[in-house]
This record gives structure tokens, C-alpha cells and sequence, in this order.
């Protein structure tokens, strides 16, 4: 499986060093089990994914694999979708609800 953060996910990372750890067990368990472990989100979220880290503290995340799958990837246009593989996971944000939802 190939992992991939964008920056704004590594931002937040370093913004939320306090939890940096609760961050590294949930990620790792994602790369576990992506599509168990997450929800999927709807409307302008459709081919992502959230999982609570904390009570109010989410990632949020692509499988590019199911995203393809479901045709999500018409809605989500990464950039470089056709360069990755199917067992691709995309870890896109990180952060508090409202934050990380409003980005």
C-alpha cells in the first residue's frame, strides 16, 4: 500500500504535536483497514473518508482503489490520479470538525 500526506495534513500535524501519537495509531490503523475503519462522507465530500482521532478531531482521507470503483474519482479530480495505484491511500486533512470539513 502506498501512502501519501498532503501538506495540509502534515501541516495540521505539526500544528496538533500534542496528539501526534493518537494521529500516528489512527493513521496506522487506516492503513490497516481503510475502508472498515472510516465513513464515508456525501454531497461535496462524496470519495472521501472521515475517522475520528479524538472526539471532535478527524481525518480525512481517499482510498484510491474504492474511489475509482464507486466513479468518485470523476467528482474528485486529484491531479494525479492516473499516476497512482488502486492501493493507494491519500490522507488529505486533519483536524477539528468544522475545520477540517471547512477546508
Amino acid at each position: 500500500m502506498e501512502v501519501l500526506f498532503s501538506d495540509a495534513f502534515v501541516s495540521s500535524l505539526n500544528k496538533h504535536i500534542s496528539i501526534k501519537k493518537a494521529i500516528q495509531n489512527k493513521v496506522d490503523m487506516i492503513v490497516r483497514n481503510p475502508i472498515g475503519l472510516g465513513e464515508p462522507l456525501k454531497g461535496t465530500f462524496r470519495g472521501y473518508y472521515s475517522c475520528p482521532v479524538k472526539k471532535n478531531f478527524l481525518v480525512i482521507y481517499l482510498y484510491c482503489k474504492i474511489c475509482r470503483k464507486k466513479g468518485d474519482s470523476t467528482i474528485v479530480l486529484c491531479d494525479d490520479c492516473i499516476k497512482c495505484a488502486d492501493e493507494t491511500l491519500r490522507f488529505v486533512e486533519l483536524g477539528p470538525h468544522d475545520k477540517a470539513y471547512g477546508k
